[in-house]
C-alpha cells in the first residue's frame, strides 16, 4: 500500500500531547481499517551533542511499576480520542522488513541499515532487516534532503490540503506512522526523513520514527526516561525503550490487547525481558522484583 491511499477526514485531525511538536491523526486507509501517523518536531540543537556519552551516561535500571508506566503511556492510546480501538495495543504479527528509499546525495542509508540492524539485535522475538525489494517490504523509510523536500513529500503523500494544515500547526522534521487491520496487526508502516542534519539529529530522528512505526505511537512528556517525550533526546536505543519493545513484542502479547490483558502477563514477562536486556547490554540484573517503589535502584542506574 502507498501512502497516497490514505483517506484524511475533517473529525480525526487533532494535535496529541505534544501540542508544539507532534501531530497525531488517526484516518482511514485503503485496505486497512485505520492507521495512525505522528509526525514530530526536534528542538534546533545549538551545538553538536555526543551521543556516545550521552549512551554511556543513560539510565539502565528501573523498577516494575516505572516500566509499566511508560508501556501504558506510550504503547496505548493517541490523544485526542477520536476513532473506536485507539486505546489497543498495536504490532507487527510478522516479519518485518524495511526499504529505504534514499532521495538525496547525502546518502544516508547505511546509518538506517545500522539503526535496523541495531534494533534487531536489542528486541526479541522481533526479525527485522533491511530488504532491497520494495515489494517484499511492509516498512518504507523514505529519506529526503531537508525541511523543504518534507514538505513537498508529505503533501505528495497525503495530499496538499492537509498537508498545509499540518504546516500551519507545526514545523515536522520527520514523520511515521502505520496502518492496520480489525484486529489492530499493523501491515504497513511508512518513515519519512531528512538527510541534511548533523548525525545526532538524524539518528534521534530515525530510532523514534523506526520504533513509533513498530507500534508505540503515543507521546508523553511526563514519562523521562524514554525517546517518545518531546523533552527527551537520545539518539540511540536506550534501555528503557527496549523494555517497552521487548514487551510489546513478547510473543504472549498480541495485537488489540488491552491495557489490563497486557498488564496481567507482566508478572511472566518482565522476568524474561530482563534477563534479555541483561545479556544484551552487558547489564546488571539489580532492581528486578522492585515493583512496588518507583525509586528503587534510581541512584544506581546512572
Amino acid at each position: 500500500m502507498r501512502p497516497g491511499n490514505y483517506v484524511w477526514t475533517d473529525a480525526v485531525l487533532a494535535l496529541a500531547r505534544r501540542t508544539e511538536a507532534a501531530l497525531v491523526v488517526a484516518l482511514l486507509v485503503g485496505p486497512f481499517a485505520a492507521a495512525v501517523i505522528a509526525i514530530s518536531s526536534a528542538p534546533a540543537q545549538s551545538e553538536p551533542i555526543d551521543k556516545s556519552e550521552r549512551s554511556a551516561g543513560q539510565r539502565i535500571v528501573f523498577t516494575d511499576a516505572e516500566i509499566a508506566d511508560g508501556l501504558f503511556k506510550v504503547a496505548f492510546g493517541a490523544e485526542p480520542r477520536f476513532t473506536a480501538g485507539v486505546d489497543r495495543l498495536h504490532k507487527f504479527d510478522k516479519p518485518v522488513r524495511v526499504f529505504i528509499d534514499n532521495r538525496t546525495q547525502t546518502n544516508r542509508s547505511a546509518d538506517l541499515a545500522a539503526v535496523v540492524g541495531d534494533i534487531g539485535r536489542h528486541v526479541d522475538h522481533l526479525d527485522i532487516a533491511v530488504t532491497a525489494d520494495r515489494k517484499a517490504a511492509n516498512v518504507v523509510v523514505t529519506i529526503v534532503r531537508d525541511r523543504n523536500k518534507l514538505l513537498r513529500t508529505i503533501r505528495a503523500f497525503y495530499g496538499r490540503r492537509r498537508a498545509m494544515l499540518i504546516e500551519r500547526r507545526l514545523v515536522p522534521d520527520c514523520l511515521s506512522g502505520f496502518g492496520e487491520d480489525a484486529a489492530h496487526r499493523i501491515g504497513r508502516s511508512e518513515v519519512i526523513l531528512t538527510a541534511n542534519r548533523d548525525d545526532f539529529s538524524f539518528f534521534d530522528c530515525a530510532y523514534e520514527e523506526l520504533l513509533q512505526a513498530l507500534g508505540p505511537i503515543n507521546d508523553d512528556s511526563t514519562v523521562p526516561w524514554t525517546m517518545f517525550n518531546d523533552n527527551v533526546q537520545m539518539g540511540f536505543f536506550d534501555v528503557y525503550d527496549q523494555y517497552i519493545l521487548n514487551i510489546v513484542y513478547d510473543p504472549r502479547v498480541r495485537s488489540g490487547m488491552t491495557r489490563q490483558q497486557v498488564r496481567e502477563l507482566l508478572p511472566e514477562i518482565l522476568p524474561k525481558v530482563r534477563s534479555w536486556i541483561s545479556r544484551t547490554n552487558a547489564v546488571a540484573p539489580s532492581g528486578v522484583g522492585a515493583t512496588n517503589d518507583p525509586g528503587t535502584g534510581a541512584d544506581a542506574a546512572r
